[in-house]
């Protein structure tokens, strides 16, 4: 028996290069399909905010090898993967009630089934200022990958320089709040893009932020990390991750959560210098540029690159997601209406509000509000 009849963007051109939004080649297309009525232990349920991830770049990449992805790549013909915040619109579980939200990974359509065992339930609780999106973003995946990515995986102490970069982001503005408020480092550092974005960067706590597209950027970021830096949380990779090997003491961490920079141009330059020399005709150059091309090596660098499901896996996302809660409730969190982008976006636009990720067109987590 057919029942609700819903529009999907499904993945037809896994994109090489730029994802392409128009066209006879464009990467998604839009098509209409009817649903099964929902069965046992099943709801129906309806998308209402969709969140915005750049790891889901990778997951469409052309000719990605799946075994060296995470998590199942999004196959030719299915529908574009996301997680999001969706409203029961008919149950047949017990634990899922008409009008509830609930939180999974639901992809770009307007409507689906879901087995209640694969969704979350969420309760929105307006008196500590905590909306629906924020599980998406704060205290969803968001908030879990920054507290883990700073506190596990590169074991930041209160002792340390941290330095983050894409910090006007959705993890890196987080990660700002917690190496400042929760770890109390030292000294916090941010690069993000524009005299703006900086100075929101600051309100959240770090001590300076760096604009990436100031022409003195190389020398601000030198000055500001004088005597070297424990710790780099990187999400952009590229260039700036270049640069910042440069900048991180002997036996320093480097966590790489993510490579913004480099999502779309994959295999295409943009790629690490500064590791070891790379051919006879370097070891002619001067000592000083020397050091400048096996930084990993000579000063013992640890980079370890994580991902969010790590944390799950190790039983960590409860006693986190609690954690950053206590921290929203205490005000070392900020979660005031600037620490998202949330754009109201119709349905056949959906593609569009996602690539503002790669262009950076949003402050904190970019959220896709589905209008009616």
């Amino acid at each position: 028996m057919l029942g609700q009849q819903t529009r999907q963007w499904i993945l037809s051109n896994p994109p090489s290069a730029d994802p392409v939004l128009e066209g006879s080649d464009s990467t998604f297309s839009l098509e209409t399909t009817s649903l099964s009525a929902p069965g046992d232990g099943q709801a129906l349920v309806k998308t209402i905010y969709l969140s915005n991830d750049p790891a889901q770049r990778g997951w469409i990449q052309k000719d990605m090898d799946p075994e060296r992805l995470y998590v199942a790549p999004v196959k030719k013909g299915e529908v574009m993967h996301a997680y999001a915040v969706a409203e029961v619109i008919e149950s047949n579980a017990d634990n899922l009630k008409k009008g509830q939200l609930v939180m999974g990974s639901f992809g770009w359509t307007e409507y689906a089934i879901v087995n209640a065992k694969e969704v979350r339930p969420i309760q929105a609780d307006d008196k500590a200022g905590i909306r629906p999106t924020h599980f998406l973003g704060a205290l969803g995946g968001t908030g879990l990958t920054a507290y883990y990515g700073l506190v596990d995986v590169v074991r930041t102490a209160k002792e340390d320089t941290v330095v983050v970069s894409g910090a006007a982001g959705a993890t890196g503005s987080m990660v700002v709040q917690i190496a400042k408020h929760i770890v109390g480092c030292k000294k916090v550092i941010g690069i993000a893009g524009g005299e703006k974005k900086c100075k929101w960067v600051e309100s959240l706590g770090a001590d300076i932020c760096i604009d990436y597209k100031s022409a003195s950027f190389p020398e601000d970021l030198k000055k500001a990390t004088e005597g070297y830096v424990e710790v780099y949380f990187d999400n952009v990779g590229g260039e700036i991750l270049d640069l910042m090997l440069t900048r991180i003491k002997r036996f320093g961490r480097v966590a790489a959560c993510g490579a913004v920079a480099t999502y779309n141009s994959l295999g295409q330059g943009a790629g690490i210098q500064n590791w070891f020399v790379t051919s006879i005709n370097e070891l002619r150059e001067t000592k000083a540029d020397l050091v400048h091309r096996f930084e990993i090596i000579a000063n013992r660098i640890e980079i370890r690159g994580f991902i969010v499901i790590d944390a799950m896996t190790a039983g960590k996302a409860g006693p986190i997601t609690q954690e950053l809660i206590k921290g929203v409730k205490e005000g070392k969190i900020q979660m005031g209406a600037e620490t998202e982008t949330v754009v109201p976006t119709k349905f056949e636009d959906i593609p569009k509000t996602w690539t503002k990720l790669f262009s950076g067109g949003n402050t904190g987590k970019l959220v896709t509000q589905i209008e009616a």
